[in-house]
C-alpha cells in the first residue's frame, strides 16, 4: 500500500520524536522526492552502494541511521564520492529519511535497546546523556556470564569479532550498558552508574588501557554490526503499521 510523503514524514516523527534530540546533523527528510511512496528500502547508510540498490528495487524512499549530511563535514560541493551518493536520489526522486541519534536511543526499535534484548538484557532503562538526552540503554543479565562468555555471545550475534578489555575476564557480568557506533569514550558513563560492563562499537587504544584499569569490561564489537539492529526494527515496525512494501540493503563493513 502507497502513502503519502508527509503522511511517512508524520510517522517516522511521531515514532522517534526527532525533534528530542540535539544531534551532529539533520534528522528527518533529507533529500525530497516522489510524493508517493509504494516500496521502501532500509539501509544502516546512505552509501553509493545504497543507493544504487534502492534505486534497482524501485524504493521510493530510502530510510537509514547515518544520513549524507553532518554538521562537521560543512558546505560540501556535489562531486566526487559525495555526488555519487547524492545525485542519483535526486534524479530518481528517491526520498531519503535519515535518523541518527533517535535511532540509537528509541527504547523499542532503537539500536540499544534492540540489540540488547538480542543478548538476553532485560530490565532496560534508558542510559547515557548526550546534551541531556540519553542515547543507549542500560539493564540486568539474568544469566550473569562471565565476562569472557558474553564476548562469545556477542561475536556470534555480531557476526564477526568483538573486542574485550577486561580486568578480568572471568568475573560475572550482571549488569551492562549500551550506546552503539562509535561512542568509545562512553564507558566512564557506565562506570558512573556502577555498571559491571560497557558495550559499543568502537575502541580506541587509550580506551583499552584506562578502561580496564578503571575496572569495567568494554566490548566493541564494530560500528556498522551494532548498529545493524535498529535499521532492522524499524523497518520491521513500519512494514507492519503502514502495510508499506519494505526491504533490507546489507552492506561488508568491518569498520
Amino acid at each position: 500500500m502507497a502513502v503519502e510523503r508527509e503522511a511517512l514524514t508524520a510517522f517516522f516523527e511521531d515514532l522517534l520524536q526527532a525533534s528530542r534530540f540535539p544531534d551532529y546533523g539533520p534528522n528527518g527528510l533529507q533529500i525530497e522526492g516522489t510524493a508517493r511512496i509504494a516500496r521502501a528500502a532500509f539501509a544502516v547508510s546512505a552509501t553509493a552502494d545504497s543507493v544504487l540498490q534502492a534505486i534497482a528495487g524501485e524504493a521510493q524512499a530510502l530510510v537509514v541511521h547515518h544520513g549524507l549530511f553532518w554538521k562537521f563535514h560543512g558546505a560540501r560541493p556535489l562531486t566526487g564520492p559525495f555526488a555519487r551518493r547524492v545525485l542519483p536520489l535526486v534524479r530518481h526522486e528517491v526520498n531519503l529519511y535519515g535518523y541518527h541519534l533517535p535511532l540509537d536511543a528509541h527504547p523499542e526499535v532503537g539500536n540499544a535497546a534492540t540489540l540488547g534484548r538480542a543478548i538476553g538484557l532485560v530490565e532496560q532503562t534508558p542510559f547515557g546523556d548526550y546534551q541531556g538526552v540519553p542515547t543507549g540503554v542500560k539493564g540486568q543479565l539474568a544469566d550473569a556470564p562471565s565476562a569472557g562468555e558474553l564476548r562469545e555471545r556477542l561475536s556470534g550475534l555480531l557476526n564477526r569479532e568483538v573486542w574485550l578489555s577486561s580486568p578480568d575476564d572471568t568475573a560475572r557480568v550482571r549488569s551492562l550498558g549500551i550506546i552503539t557506533g562509535g561512542a568509545n569514550g562512553e564507558w566512564k558513563q557506565a562506570v558512573a552508574a556502577g555498571l559491571d560492563a560497557y558495550l559499543t562499537g568502537e575502541m580506541s587504544e587509550h580506551d583499552w588501557h584506562e578502561a580496564q584499569e578503571a575496572g569495567i569490561h568494554m566490548y566493541a564489537g564494530g560500528h556498522h554490526a551494532t548498529e545493524r539492529f535498529g535499521i532492522r526494527a524499524l523497518m520491521a515496525y513500519t512494514e507492519s503499521r503502514l502495510n508499506l512494501n519494505c526491504f533490507f540493503i546489507d552492506s561488508e563493513n568491518p569498520a
